[in-house]
């Protein structure tokens, strides 16, 4: 059972191609119909563990060099977390991505998200999948439904995670059907609070990255959330994701989009003289610091633009007229 909705407003004005980095949103076109979010209330899938078992099988099969993950959310019961995990290393998959982040799906089992906002149980879980997956990596998706995403993150650390992915979509309503009175989306007639993805949640999504990069608690991390085109995907890795997630922005755009994730990153590699995407990763985040501290460096830069006017004041006086006329005349 899925359900899902749309937000339209502002969109990539003509000529704007996938990979270009520039910045397409304009003000201007803000009453346009291009999607800049979307929500889906889509359940848990119908989907037997068998058949992805076998999925899993066949595309290491077809592409032994590539590499693949599972993302995976099971109840709070440790035989059925280390049970699904074993069952998943079998197939040869690389890692393991233990999501803790779903905004819906059974909350009233503990899963999801509704783990995700309890760092003691991200910390037990995380613990159960790194002893059943032995040598494979497990990683861990965060929520963004927190007050602060860095004590789910570093509990996941310190049972032994891997990584940290982030973020998963944002609990929200999209609106309400002014005819039906019914809040959108909607499935037999009602609904419930959905995840919210794509553009419209960049700003929150590089915020949260971002914290989790400035923290020494947390390691690697995969950036996810509003990424629509390259320099999304860009933004996320100067802000200290060292990979980077999509899944909104192919499903709407098509499989494509990737490609042009992969132009526009190479443009910018070479015009700013990267060597390398790891040496990009978090090239930005020297530039953060604090409230009380943006307001010392605004005094002294307005005190030193002030000694500066008062220097010139000195040098040239009120009246430039005057001054020149004084230095010229015997």
């Amino acid at each position: 059972m899925r359900a899902a909705s749309r937000t339209t407003g502002r969109r990539e004005p003509e000529g704007v191609q996938a990979g270009d980095t520039r910045d397409p949103w304009s003000t201007e076109d803000s009453k346009r119909g291009e999607t800049i979010g979307f929500t889906n209330i889509e359940l848990i899938s119908d989907r037997p563990l068998e058949d992805w078992l076998e999925d899993f099988v066949r595309l290491k099969a077809e592409y032994p060099d590539q590499i693949l993950i599972a993302s995976i959310m099971e109840q709070y019961d440790k035989q059925r977390w280390q049970e699904l995990v074993r069952r998943i290393a079998e197939t040869g998959v690389d890692a393991f991505e233990c999501n803790f982040s779903c905004p819906h799906g059974h909350p009233e089992c503990n899963m999801g998200a509704a783990m995700g906002q309890n760092p003691d149980m991200v910390e037990e879980v995380t613990g159960w999948a790194v002893e059943a997956a032995g040598d494979i990596p497990v990683w861990a998706k965060m929520t963004p439904n927190v007050g602060d995403i860095r004590l789910p993150a570093r509990a996941a650390v310190r049972a032994g995670a891997k990584g940290i992915a982030a973020i998963n979509t944002i609990l929200s309503c999209t609106g309400v059907d002014l005819e039906t009175l019914r809040p959108i989306p909607t499935v037999e007639g009602h609904s419930t609070y959905g995840g919210y993805s794509y553009a419209a949640v960049k700003p929150i999504a590089l915020r949260m990255v971002s914290e989790l990069a400035r923290d020494d608690g947390v390691g690697e991390i995969s950036g996810i959330g509003g990424v629509a085109k390259a320099s999304d995907a860009i933004e996320h890795l100067l802000l200290g994701a060292s990979t980077v997630q999509a899944c909104t922005g192919p499903m709407l755009q098509g499989h494509e989009m990737v490609e042009g994730l992969i132009a526009g990153l190479e443009e910018f590699l070479e015009k700013k003289e990267f060597g390398s995407v790891k040496e990009m990763v978090g090239a930005s985040l020297p530039y953060f610091t604090s409230h009380g501290d943006l307001a010392k460096k605004q005094a002294e830069a307005k005190k030193s633009r002030q000694a500066e006017r008062s220097s010139s004041d000195l040098q040239w006086g009120s009246d430039l007229t005057k001054t020149t006329a004084d230095l010229t005349t015997n």
